[in-house]
């Protein structure tokens, strides 16, 4: 019931230096600099000077699949939990993409619902790229009351394959994500993804500063699919809006320097996020450019861009993690996650003196130790 981490160098994610915490069941129970062993029916975790951290947030997976690009083949196949667990995710945000037929909203559910039971927290959105919004209740606003596990929306804009919506659309979805949001208690945001057109984000921009809609609600994702967009990207992030900087698929720069010149044009770190967008469908091609196959989008490049802000950009550990720790859970108004604390889950990643990632507890419950995966998915089988 109880386990108890020794010695570590905590960053919650502010640093508090050398503590140990104490672990009951899937919350954290105490703090402090020195916690005595001598309980009943304990497991002593010997962190032995690793760095503790709170579990990493992935806010944008295609936890069902998605693809299909390139003919029926091309689908992805849904996500195992280990993908998770070798990367310290231990909260997910599932979703759909561009495909709203094949991969189906009740299939998504049941998905999160899976791996709620393997031992991570999953969330997921409704809808899709499209309008009108596909729902499971009949309306965003009662799939935002009813459904616990719905957060918010999806939509899609500056992409040829949404359905250009118009600002006053948006707005009424975004009406809903709100009072479906109020009358839950949750916060409501409607995730937009954000295509490679030069309409860029401006319709965003539109609905904060034309139209007075509080910016919180309202969660652009691919900021840094090209550099036009990043910079309008900024200047939403000015206004108080939250970016989120997609690790994978395309991108004008590494996502890591990203954030170091977003910070160098005035935007807090807290105002950034990271998603990695993974599990979805990538063509592999030779090297004419010929289309030889497919492959899933990676999982862990939000980790291994954090590393690089620590390691290359020598950001303090501290900072870099928000990006998958506070800052979506802040974005997501997930209380209880993203930070440790008196209360909190118990979701944490520890990592070596080279902040290489070692050991992951999920929810109370050991998931990797010492780079050894302890639970696996319910298809899993063991290496």
């Amino acid at each position: 019931m109880f386990k108890l981490i020794k010695n570590s160098i905590l960053y919650a994610p502010e640093s508090l230096g050398k503590k140990d915490i104490l672990i009951c069941g899937e919350k954290i129970a105490l703090i402090s600099d020195k916690i005595s062993p001598n309980l009943p029916d304990v497991e002593i975790i010997d962190a032995n000077g690793k760095t503790v951290t709170p579990g990493f947030i992935d806010q944008h997976v295609h936890i069902t699949g998605a693809g299909g690009k390139h003919g029926f083949q091309s689908l992805t196949p849904e996500i195992a939990l280990t993908e998770f667990i070798t990367c310290g995710t231990t909260t997910v945000v599932g979703l759909l993409g561009t495909d709203g037929a094949t991969k189906s909203l009740k299939a998504l559910y049941a998905k999160t619902k899976a791996l709620d039971n393997e031992g991570i927290t999953a969330y997921m959105l409704t809808s899709y790229f499209g309008l009108p919004p596909i729902t499971m209740m009949g309306s965003v606003l009662e799939d935002m009351l009813f459904i616990d596990k719905v957060l918010g929306c999806k939509v899609a804009i500056s992409d040829e394959r949404s359905s250009f919506p118009t600002a006053k659309e948006l707005l009424s979805i975004l009406k809903d994500v709100h009072v479906g949001g109020l009358t839950s208690g949750k916060k409501g945001i409607m995730h937009v993804h954000l295509g490679a057109l030069k309409t860029n984000m401006q319709l965003l921009l539109d609905l904060v500063e034309q139209y007075d809609f509080p910016i919180r609600n309202i969660s652009p994702t691919h900021v840094g699919r090209t550099a036009p967009l990043f910079e309008e990207a900024i200047r939403f992030a000015k206004l108080g809006g939250m970016i989120d900087i997609t690790t994978g698929g395309t991108k004008f720069d590494e996502p890591y320097k990203q954030v170091l010149y977003a910070l160098d044009k005035g935007v807090p770190i807290e105002n950034m996020t990271f998603s990695s967008d993974g599990n979805a469908g990538l063509g592999v091609n030779d090297k004419d450019g010929n289309l030889v196959g497919f492959k899933k989008a990676p999982i862990d490049l939000n980790y291994k861009q954090v590393q690089k802000l620590v390691k290359e950009a020598n950001m303090p550990i501290g900072q870099a993690i928000q990006l998958v720790t506070s800052g979506p859970a802040r974005n997501l108004s997930l209380t209880q996650k993203g930070r440790v604390f008196v209360g909190g889950d118990a979701d944490l990643c520890l990592f070596d003196s080279n902040f290489n990632l070692t050991d992951v507890i999920a929810r109370g419950r050991v998931m990797m130790k010492e780079k050894e995966i302890l639970v696996r998915g319910s298809f899993e089988k063991k290496d």
